[in-house]
């Protein structure tokens, strides 16, 4: 990530607090069609790989933070969504999974941040103005189907440990494979990529695009609780309408070795023959809750962290 303009009183050293950074980098020439970055950028070369680095950083911290304090919600979701006409839900065992599940989300939220933002802001300089808000959606599907390779198998055994079928993140691995081969642990793979890149590609598209019009209103950088209810409305927005195919992807991958459903239209079609088109709908309460909730926390922290990482590349700058 390249260095932030800041605007300076000439022949006088920049403060450097975190207060005065924030608001020396509201200074900066913002353009309403080209402000998706969360620091201003100005006319330096973009910086790969310290955006690449910077990314994977804030997004290990991010994703970490989101799935420990949301676990219980997305087991109480999964659960409801795998339950077939009348079955009983049980309550036990929330946090079932959650060691297994966070060394699969630390590597794949930090591949996916860590391809978007790089991506997003080379995208920014080749997109004309009037095509700008298109750089964060594709960057969004493009870090999606990265993280994707690590996504789907910890989310197969996180849903098969959620609705009580392993006890453990290890013997689970071994059970599947064992029993369905490696091709088990990416069950429900197109199901996943199909409710999975429209929801990355949408989510950070609606955040950057409300983050723009907050900015372009303010005319100064946001605050962290600004950052965090956006991000909410962001990811309660995305999780209400991708729902119908989280319910296909949950079934499919908890199916496990009985094969119930062939693919993502036998499930569509026997889960409106058999339950009808609300099934469709199941767990949206907490899917809603759990997503909006957890976009508040997810770009919260990540904004924080990628403005305290850019702090310190500019703290390190001033250095003789």
């Amino acid at each position: 990530m390249g260095l932030p303009i800041l605007s300076v009183d000439s022949g006088s050293r920049p403060a450097t607090s975190p207060d005065v950074f924030r608001n020396k980098l509201s200074i900066s020439t913002m353009d309403p069609w080209n402000a998706f970055a969360s620091v201003t950028m100005g006319e330096e070369p973009l910086n790969f790989l310290r955006a690449l680095c910077d990314g994977f950083i804030a997004g290990a911290t991010a994703g970490v933070v989101v799935e420990t304090v949301l676990y219980p919600i997305d087991t109480i979701k999964t659960r409801l969504q795998a339950a077939r006409g009348g079955s009983k839900i049980h309550w036990k065992g929330l946090y079932s999974g959650l060691a297994g599940n966070l060394a699969g989300v630390l590597p794949a939220s930090a591949i996916f941040v860590g391809i978007y933002e790089p991506t997003k802001q080379k995208l920014l300089k080749v997109f004309p103005k009037n095509l700008s808000a298109f750089a964060p959606l594709a960057a969004g599907a493009i870090g999606g189907v990265a993280a994707s390779l690590i996504r789907v198998p910890t989310e197969v055994v996180k849903q098969r440990m959620q609705t009580g079928q392993f006890t453990s993140a290890p013997n689970a691995v071994r059970l599947i494979v064992a029993k369905e081969g490696i091709r088990g642990l990416y069950a429900g793979y197109s199901s996943f990529l199909l409710r999975d890149l429209p929801f990355d590609a949408i989510q950070f598209c609606i955040y950057e695009q409300l983050r723009i019009g907050y900015k372009i209103a303010a005319q100064r950088e946001l605050s962290d609780p600004e950052n965090a209810i956006i991000g909410a409305c962001a990811g309660a927005l995305t999780a209400a309408v991708t729902t119908p195919l989280d319910v296909l992807k949950t079934r499919l991958m908890v199916q496990g070795s009985a094969t119930q459903y062939k693919g993502i239209i036998s499930c569509a079609q026997t889960i409106l023959k058999e339950e009808g088109p609300a099934a469709f709908l199941k767990g949206i309460g907490p899917r809603v809750l759990w997503i909006g909730i957890g976009g508040s926390i997810f770009f919260g922290v990540l904004e924080r962290t990628k403005l305290s990482l850019s702090q310190r590349h500019f703290d390190q700058s001033l250095k003789p």
